[in-house]
């Protein structure tokens, strides 16, 4: 039947789905899967507007649309509005007396001091401290969250959390208030981003969308929908991610995605999110990096470092209080861009760190990267040697984000 299906849409087609002006070097970056790959609520959408598909975290995802290229969707979404189709994502609600608790087990936040429909980054952690995921948690309630992690890391997080929830239950703690778990399956998940957003947004709703700030979310009508609405996003730029149910994520997309919105794939997705200094789980996250060593030491409650009960504290308390070895920094590097394991070089020719993510920056015009290097080497200016095809460039370390983020404060 999905056969049929995709015949049928590629039918109803009118557009071809070649993409032009689409670098080479980012096509490769996504490699073919062997394995069945995952669809969301849109493919078929996708394939109707020109889509280029290609495989990403086990889903059939669009690289970019028609003729447009990486460098100009990037530029579309800096200058006006872009809408990503993010639905591979996984969406999970959390439900329970002991909700809070059980988050705040799993993760290193402070949930409890956290206010109703404010969200917040994590990181799930193992017992060593290393980073499972890294995660938006929703506060609805001290008893209900909504918390989205990475499709990469679904067949990671899920059984991790089945797991850790049957614990739970069986504990002392846990018998106070159990709490369930439901995963959203096959829900949407739109994101619109940039600085017409919310103007473009505000068109299709009676609600005020200057009440809802960065990191704060709320039941939005759009159109006759009523839908979960997140300020904030993957890009630097104003936006919101918007989860729909799935008889309605069609319809929402086509109500997302006219004039000036333009339909936006994952290549301007990776150089957007880096020019904003976010990382990227399997790049520059993995579980054996810890929030400390990856800069995200801020997504741990200011009480939670003293005297936090959480997986993997034992580890992260030792690093806040004595300094980890390595540490998450920004690079900026002359000549060639360096890529994701391109090895940078201290004084004396030393390999001090490894690049974890690299591109040439549409807005900056210049080579940006991120990567991992030796404690004492981090510092706003220090210059190294970035190896890149073999050839060693001058790089300096830079703080990041790179470009100033444009989120709605109020």
């Amino acid at each position: 039947m999905a056969l049929l299906r995709g015949v049928s849409a590629l039918q109803r087609c009118v557009r071809a789905t070649s993409v032009r002006n689409i670098p080479k070097s980012l096509g490769r970056g996504y490699a073919a899967s062997a394995t069945p790959l995952r669809k969301t609520g849109l493919y078929d959408f996708h394939e109707c507007n020109g889509a280029k598909m290609v495989p990403f975290a086990g889903y059939s995802m669009p690289l970019a649309y028609g003729e447009v290229g990486q460098v100009a969707s990037h530029h579309h979404v800096r200058n006006s509005v872009g809408l990503f189709d993010v639905g591979h994502m996984v969406q999970i609600n959390f439900r329970g007396a002991t909700a809070t608790d059980f988050l705040e087990w799993l993760t290193p936040s402070s949930l409890s001091s956290l206010s109703s429909y404010s969200s917040t980054l994590s990181v799930l952690l193992n017992e060593q401290g290393g980073i499972i995921d890294d995660t938006i948690i929703t506060k609805h309630a001290s008893d209900a969250y909504y918390v989205v992690t990475n499709a990469g890391r679904r067949d990671r997080d899920l059984p991790h959390f089945k797991e850790k929830l049957v614990e739970w239950n069986a504990s002392e703690k846990g018998k106070e208030g159990p709490v369930e778990m439901e995963v959203l399956e096959d829900w949407g998940l739109l994101a619109l981003q940039g600085p017409e957003a919310a103007s473009y947004l505000q068109s299709l709703t009676s609600y005020d969308l200057k009440e809802l700030t960065f990191g704060k979310s709320a039941f939005v009508p759009i159109e006759g929908f009523n839908l979960h609405v997140a300020r904030g996003g993957y890009t630097g730029e104003d936006g919101f991610e918007i989860s729909i149910p799935p008889s309605q994520t069609v319809e929402v997309a086509k109500l997302l995605s006219k004039n000036p919105v333009q339909l936006t794939g994952l290549g301007a997705r990776d150089s957007l999110r880096l020019e904003a200094g976010m990382c990227l789980y399997g790049n520059d996250l993995d579980e054996t990096t810890t929030p400390v060593e990856a800069g995200l030491s801020w997504v741990i409650g200011k009480d939670r470092k003293e005297n936090g009960t959480f997986i993997g504290a034992e580890t992260v308390k030792r690093q806040l209080k004595e300094g980890p070895t390595r540490r998450r920094v920004g690079l900026v590097v002359e000549g060639a861009p360096a890529r994701q394991g391109a090895k940078v070089f201290g004084p004396d020719n030393e390999q001090i760190g490894t690049v974890t993510s690299g591109i040439p920056s549409p807005t900056l015009g210049k080579n940006i990267a991120m990567g991992y290097v030796k404690n004492g080497f981090h510092k706003k200016g220090t210059e190294v040697q970035v190896d890149v095809r073999n050839k060693l460039r001058k790089g300096v370390i830079t703080p990041m984000p790179f470009i100033k983020p444009n989120y709605w404060r109020g």
